[in-house]
């Protein structure tokens, strides 16, 4: 047990005291800071660049008919839209010249047809342009509305009523359906927490094989070998590696949560909580999230030692662990697919292969009221996987630390088998 703490520390510390990690971790921390407060940035960039000068918030409308211009002004004062309409006497001609030489952001022009139809032209020099117009379009509608309102003396009620929205009502009779509330918001936590426990087993799992690799490269395992055995060695990689990793998910989850928590603006916070899920955590959804990462890190990282034994340099990693990779991309892609309807038949099957467990499983507990034995079932054969391929692991672990040469193929499982009983 000795031997086996002192392999776990020398995981953990040596790692988490690597610069990598280090500026790694402060980068994704200080990007999750400014993410969060990236509107009162941009305010403040504005107020110094004078990005909020009146000069910029001005539309130039040219209205041939004389009584649209009025009704526009009242329409965007009454919207608190920040842009001032101002008339224009100048030619469409002129107003486009000032447009091309950049005096003027853009303009509208505006005409009315003998049906009394609004004709509305905008005129700017970014096509990526879509806040203003549609604000434009949304007005225009509304005056138009009320002008052929008026045409044929109706009243504001009368108006209304033509727009009054259909009561709509959407009911599953499945027993495993949530709510479309529920479902909302519970495919925005699933979706963040897939992609952490994506990202999290892919980059530990070949931190751990690189780690392996290096060591045989340097010789160290050797050396390491000869006085504690290669499955202690092993396993002890695998949980500090594994502890480290969880060590950075809870500061990365930590400073998200204080960031959005102290920005400026506490409705853009709540707002955000609302929209993924995280203002009404359930207990239940964060005890798998956390099960399923832990369950699907041992059995990717276990895995990862097993190929990563197999390799003599660390340029050969990537490229033995490949096939690893893409049963966690497989598993990602399906458990996406499955996002806007997750009762579909082939994700119950894929739910219960250990390698897709994880996130697809994870999935389906989120987004469903499942029964008890599903997720039960898919854990337990997610344990006896890890045990298997945990003794399997072993065993090619064993001789494959001391292999040494080229070895690009899975075909050196067998042959380090064989060296490990010798």
């Amino acid at each position: 047990m000795r031997e086996f703490m002192i392999i776990f520390k020398q995981a953990f510390v040596t790692k988490a005291k690597t610069k990598s990690f280090i500026i790694t971790t402060a980068v994704m921390m200080v990007a999750i800071f400014l993410f969060a407060n990236m509107g009162k940035i941009i305010d403040s960039v504005q107020d110094m660049t004078g990005g909020d000068d009146e000069s910029e918030a001005v539309l130039l409308v040219r209205d041939d008919s004389g009584v649209l211009i009025e009704k526009l002004k009242m329409q965007f004062e009454a919207n608190e839209s920040g842009t001032t309409v101002e008339s224009s006497d100048q030619s469409e001609q002129q107003l486009t010249e000032q447009v091309k030489e950049g005096e003027i952001d853009s303009f509208l022009t505006l005409a009315l047809d003998d049906t009394k139809t609004i004709h509305a032209k905008y005129t700017t020099m970014s096509a990526m342009e879509f806040t203003l117009p549609m604000m434009l379009q949304d007005a225009l509608q509304s005056i138009q509305t009320e002008m052929q309102a008026e045409q044929l003396s109706l009243s504001t009620e009368q108006v209304q009523t033509l727009f009054a929205p259909i009561s709509f009502e959407q009911q599953s009779v499945s027993p495993s359906s949530k709510t479309k509330e529920e479902l909302s918001q519970a495919r925005g936590l699933v979706y963040v927490l897939m992609f952490l426990i994506y990202f999290a087993v892919i980059i530990y799992s070949s931190m751990i094989a690189t780690e392996v690799a290096t060591e045989k490269s340097s010789r160290v395992m050797e050396i390491l070998i000869s006085s504690v055995s290669p499955v202690k060695h092993m396993f002890a990689k695998v949980l500090g590696i594994g502890s480290l990793g969880l060590v950075q998910m809870v500061l990365l989850g930590g400073a998200g949560y204080i960031a959005l928590k102290s920005t400026s603006s506490s409705e853009s916070a709540d707002g955000f909580f609302s929209v993924f899920g995280f203002s009404n955590l359930h207990v239940g959804t964060i005890v798998y999230a956390i099960l399923f990462f832990l369950l699907g890190y041992f059995l990717y990282a276990t895995l990862a030692a097993l190929l990563g034994s197999l390799v003599s340099r660390t340029e050969d990693v990537q490229q033995m662990i490949m096939p690893m990779s893409l049963l966690i991309v497989a598993a990602f892609v399906i458990a996406v697919s499955g996002l806007s309807n997750p009762e579909m038949a082939y994700l119950q099957y894929a739910s219960f292969f250990p390698f897709f467990t994880p996130l697809v499983m994870f999935l389906r507990v989120g987004m469903l009221d499942l029964p008890a034995w599903e997720p039960v079932l898919s854990i337990v054969i997610m344990l006896v996987t890890i045990f298997v391929l945990g003794w399997f692991g072993a065993r090619v672990y064993r001789g494959g630390v001391l292999m040494y040469g080229p070895s690009r193929s899975l075909k050196d499982i067998k042959k380090a088998i064989q060296l490990g009983k010798e």
